[in-house]
């Protein structure tokens, strides 16, 4: 796993110095500690951070071709390496390193542009070829690595991290304010867009060329919606076929010339993947998981009955509300962009822990829901779709949660009025009242979460209504929440994050599997539950789904709700610049007095601290090391149960304290400041 970065100058005269790269690296030198390289061709300048996986010895980047016509910067794993290598061998290539990453150069030469077709496994990478004057871009097929670009004038700048891409000449950093009501209602903004204007993603399964100044994008890979549904294979058949695959898929993640590690919350797929881990690993296995102070339904004791039954060594780390809020600028600058999701800080946590034990390489149970509907909400929904289908029903509820004062209530009575197009949004939700959202975000433009999701739906009608949801989650959620948080929080710590259940030929499988193998009632991921019978204990594989419970509504209500509503209200801050001080200050006070608006509150807390860290003239990285904590301040080594404590907050750094004097938002160049 690694960092890589580069830039590329439109015209053939142009040039693209390496100390413009270095800087770029200098931002993200957690993603590889192990080395770094730059390679400068005139025009181009290509950059590598290496975390050392495979090959420590050698395996160096940027990496040479047959020809230095050829060059590669790479982040991931290609776990098929041997095959390919063995394939292009087959057709005169001379291999000179053990690592993974000469197969793309090589596979470059022999496929082109098809080469993105023949790896399995996590990867972004850049490759520049002298004699065509092209890069080409790729991002492995489901987004588990992420790479972002941007243009300054004509030129192409790439990056593994947004903030690296601010220490290249001519990349600014302005608020994308079109963005602003999809963050609100998703948590996350659907990519290919970020908040920052002009800085965009990549997309899962995707290629990028860029030649004679222009940018070419295009999908090589797409979930299999021709694909038809096995619609009469026998239970007992696909539950072998099933376990064939996620023990092959967990077997290939097992490579690594490091030790490797399990994120084990006592859940059922994480439980899963350690137990097919146990089947191929008779060394000592060590596995982490997190616990919250003061948290009554803990997750811990489950973690306990998995670990003392696959006989792994086990740790544990506690968090505080004080570690909680303390870690909250420092989750601004690694994420780069806001996602509200109050799990990515327990993950950081596991992370640096892992690292402490000497475990480079983690697997864990990501995944296993979006392929086999495992969250609550595809049941909700599929109650909800037959009562809509009621005449009259959705004009009664609607008129009745006109009428209701619970949040939560209320939201289930306007989606039953709505047709499964505009009600289904994805897993992630944080404004999903209307008429907060309109006021939160009066005279904003750009589009609405619904909007942004319909192409999905579209793309789907005539499936299933579960598959319909499957895959908008696979499209949206999935690539631009979750594997966001599992690579950005893993890195922070210099760690790899594996995810076997994101193996593409395994969800091709559970793409091809009827949607009663997925969700039997109100069971998920029936057919993994059903393949774990007798392989984990019944407390496990029978428990209600939890993922990382993090305490958060509690916290914010109580321990935590001075410091929100200090930094939120502020006279400074940027929620009180971009919305009604009212409102804001009614979501409080709803929350402080029993409501649950845990995601609205949260998700503004959120987007508070990117502003403050990425968006005022001052740089973002003395933003951050305005909020370092070190490793030695967190953890106590010597100890298996660690707890994270708290420490008193570092003074707060206003975006608004950089602005230029006299310059108000509205007179703001492009670059100066955020609003």
């Amino acid at each position: 796993m690694c960092g890589i970065a580069g830039r590329v100058a439109a015209d053939a005269q142009g040039r693209s110095e390496g100390r413009w790269v270095h800087a770029m690296c200098d931002r993200m030198t957690h993603r590889g500690p192990d080395g770094r390289g730059v390679w400068e061709g005139g025009r181009v300048a290509l950059g590598h951070l290496r975390l050392s996986i495979i090959d420590l010895a050698s395996g160096a980047q940027p990496l040479a071709g047959c020809t230095p016509d050829v060059q590669v910067t790479f982040n991931g794993e290609i776990f098929n390496y041997l095959s390919v290598k063995a394939e292009l061998e087959a057709k005169g290539h001379v291999f000179k390193t053990r690592s993974d990453t000469e197969v793309l150069t090589h596979g470059w030469e022999e496929w082109g542009e098809r080469l993105p077709e023949k790896l399995r496994g996590m990867f972004a990478f850049a490759i520049w070829d002298a004699k065509r004057q092209v890069l080409f871009m790729a991002r492995d097929r489901l987004g588990k690595k992420p790479i972002y670009y941007t243009r300054v004038g004509r030129d192409l700048v790439f990056a593994s991290e947004v903030k690296a891409l601010f220490a290249s000449p001519g990349v600014k950093r302005d608020l994308d304010r079109a963005q602003l009501p999809a963050f609100l209602a998703l948590r996350y903004v659907p990519g290919p867009a970020t908040l920052f204007k002009g800085i965009q993603r990549l997309q899962p399964g995707h290629c990028l060329r860029f030649q004679d100044g222009e940018v070419t994008v295009w999908p090589f890979w797409d979930v299999p919606l021709s694909q038809p549904q096995r619609k009469h294979v026998k239970e007992s058949e696909a539950q072998e076929e099933f376990l064939q695959l996620f023990e092959e898929s967990v077997r290939i993640r097992l490579m690594a010339d490091v030790p490797v590690g399990v994120f084990l919350s006592g859940g059922l797929d994480s439980t899963a993947v350690t137990w097919a881990m146990r089947q191929n690993v008779t060394a000592p296995l060590k596995s982490f998981s997190a616990g919250y102070e003061g948290d009554p339904s803990s997750e811990l004791h489950y973690a306990r009955i998995a670990a003392e039954a696959l006989k792994t060594e086990h740790h544990e780390v506690m968090l505080t509300p004080e570690g909680f809020s303390e870690f909250m600028p420092r989750l601004a600058w690694h994420l780069d962009e806001p996602i509200a999701d109050a799990a990515c800080i327990p993950l950081y946590y596991l992370s640096e822990r892992a690292r402490q034990e000497g475990v480079v390489v983690v697997l864990s149970g990501e995944g296993a829901d979006e392929l086999l509907a495992g969250y609550p909400i595809y049941a909700k929904q599929l109650v909800m779709e037959q009562i809509h289908r009621v005449p009259f029903a959705g004009y009664a509820s609607a008129g009745l949660s006109r009428l209701v004062k619970d949040a939560k209530v209320r939201k289930y009575l306007q989606w039953l009025g709505r047709p499964f197009e505009t009600r289904y949004l994805g897993v992630s939700r944080a404004f999903s009242d209307e008429a907060l959202l309109e006021e939160m975000i009066r005279g904003l433009p750009g589009p609405h979460a619904v909007d942004r999701l319909h192409p999905l739906h579209e793309r789907t009608q005539g499936l299933s209504p579960l598959s319909r949801m499957l895959y908008s989650d696979v499209k949206t959620w999935l690539p631009d929440d979750l594997l966001i948080k599992a690579d950005k929080m893993s890195m922070a710590a210099s760690i790899e994050l594996r995810t076997p259940f994101l193996d593409h030929k395994l969800l091709e499988f559970c793409w091809s599997m009827p949607d009663h193998l997925k969700l039997k009632g109100w069971v998920g991921k029936y057919l993994l539950r059903q393949g774990m019978e007798g392989k984990l204990p019944h407390e496990i594989l029978h428990r209600p789904k939890r993922g990382f419970p993090v305490p958060t509504g509690s916290w914010l209500r109580n321990q935590l709700h001075g410091q929100l509503r200090e930094e939120l209200l502020a006279s400074d801050s940027a929620c009180r610049s971009l919305f009604p001080a009212s409102t804001v200050e009614r979501l409080l006070d709803q929350h402080r007095s029993g409501q649950d608006r845990t995601e609205e509150v949260f998700a503004l807390w959120c987007l508070e601290n990117w502003a403050q860290c990425y968006l005022g003239t001052e740089a973002p990285v003395q933003a951050a090391s305005k909020a370092a904590v070190t490793a030695s301040d967190v953890f106590d080594s010597t100890s298996t149960r660690t707890t994270v404590p708290g420490t008193a907050p570092g003074a707060r750094s206003s975006w608004k304290e950089s602005t230029p004097a006299g310059m108000t938002a509205e007179g703001a160049q492009p670059g100066d400041s955020v609003f």
